[in-house]
C-alpha cells in the first residue's frame, strides 16, 4: 500500500490563513487595494477591507439573494450576511468548506466545483472575488446565466491575463487567469453587457510586493542558517544540499531561489503581464 500524498494545496492553505489571520484578524485571501496606503505588513488589513468596500459598492441596493462562487474561508460571506443579505457559497476545498461553515454560519456550503455544484435560483448576484480565474470562462458564465433573476447580475474582480503577457519557460510569471481578449469575446458571444468595469491594476499591485518581502524573510533565514551549517556542520550542509539536488529538479530550484531569494516577482512585474478588473455583467 503507498504512502498517502501530502496535500500541499491545504497546507498552503492553511498556513497561510493563520498568517494572515494573526496580522489582520481576519482569514481573507484576497488582494488588499493600496491606493494612499504605506504597503507594509501593518496596511494589510486596511487595504484589504478598502477592497472589499469597492467589491461591495457593486452589489445592487438592499438585501438579496448572492452565490459567492469559491468563496474562500467565508470571509466574505460573513460580511455579506451582516449587511442582510442572503448567502450561499461554492467551494471545491474541503479545508475551506470547512473554514466557510465556522467563519458564516448562517450560509448554506456547497462543497464542489462550481460546473459540478447543483444549485437552486434565481439569485440576485452571481459573486466572483479572485475565484473566475479557476473556473471555465464560457461554462461558467452560461452556468451564472442559468441561476440569475431576470435582473441579475455578474459580479467579478479578479485577474486576467493581458496581451503582453509574457511567460517564462524556468521563472514564474507572476498573475494569470483567462486571457482579456478571450474573455471579452466570450462576454460578446454570450451577449452579456458590461455595466460596469473599473481597472485596478495598479492600486492591487502592491501586494505582490508584500507576499514577495515576507518569503524574502524565510529566505534570509534560510540562508542565514545555511552560512553557520557550512562552517559548523559541513557534512550536515552537504547532505541538504545533496539531497535538494537529488529531489528537486533544476527548474523546480530556480523557481524556488525565486521566490525565497530574488525580487523578480514584484508590483512591476505584474502590471506588465496582467489585468486586474472589478466588473459588472448583467443580461443584454
Amino acid at each position: 500500500m503507498g504512502r498517502k500524498k501530502i496535500d500541499t494545496r491545504s497546507l498552503g492553505l492553511d498556513i497561510g490563513l493563520a498568517y494572515t489571520k494573526w496580522l489582520t484578524g481576519a482569514e481573507n485571501l484576497h488582494y488588499g487595494y493600496w491606493d494612499g496606503l504605506d504597503v507594509c505588513a501593518a496596511n494589510l488589513g486596511a487595504a484589504q477591507a478598502t477592497y472589499t468596500e469597492k467589491l461591495f459598492s457593486r452589489l445592487p441596493q438592499g438585501p438579496c439573494r448572492i452565490l459567492d462562487i469559491g468563496g474562500g474561508a467565508g470571509e466574505t460571506a460573513r460580511k455579506l450576511i451582516a449587511l442582510g443579505h442572503e448567502v450561499e457559497i461554492v467551494i471545491p476545498s474541503p479545508f475551506l468548506a470547512e473554514r466557510c461553515r465556522k467563519n458564516a454560519p448562517e450560509a448554506k456550503v456547497h462543497e464542489a466545483k462550481f460546473e459540478d455544484a447543483s444549485l437552486t435560483g434565481p439569485f440576485d448576484v452571481c459573486l466572483f472575488s479572485e475565484s473566475f480565474q479557476y473556473i471555465p470562462a464560457k461554462p461558467g458564465l452560461e452556468k451564472c446565466l442559468s441561476l440569475l433573476a431576470p435582473d441579475g447580475r455578474i459580479v467579478i474582480a479578479d485577474c486576467f491575463r493581458s496581451e503582453t503577457f509574457n511567460p517564462d519557460a524556468v521563472l514564474a510569471t507572476v498573475g494569470g487567469g483567462h486571457a482579456i481578449g478571450y474573455f471579452r469575446d466570450v462576454v460578446q458571444q454570450l451577449d452579456l453587457t458590461i455595466n460596469q468595469e473599473e481597472d485596478i491594476t495598479t492600486e492591487v499591485a502592491p501586494s505582490i510586493d508584500l507576499e514577495q518581502g515576507l518569503f524574502n524573510v524565510v529566505g534570509y533565514g534560510l540562508q542565514r542558517v545555511d552560512a553557520e551549517l557550512s562552517v559548523s556542520r559541513p557534512r550536515t550542509r552537504r547532505t541538504l544540499h545533496w539531497v535538494m539536488r537529488r529531489f528537486l529538479s533544476p527548474r523546480k530550484r530556480a523557481r524556488l531561489d525565486q521566490r525565497l531569494n530574488q525580487k523578480t516577482r514584484n508590483a512591476a512585474h505584474f502590471a506588465a503581464n496582467n489585468t486586474y478588473l472589478m466588473l459588472v455583467l448583467e443580461k443584454s
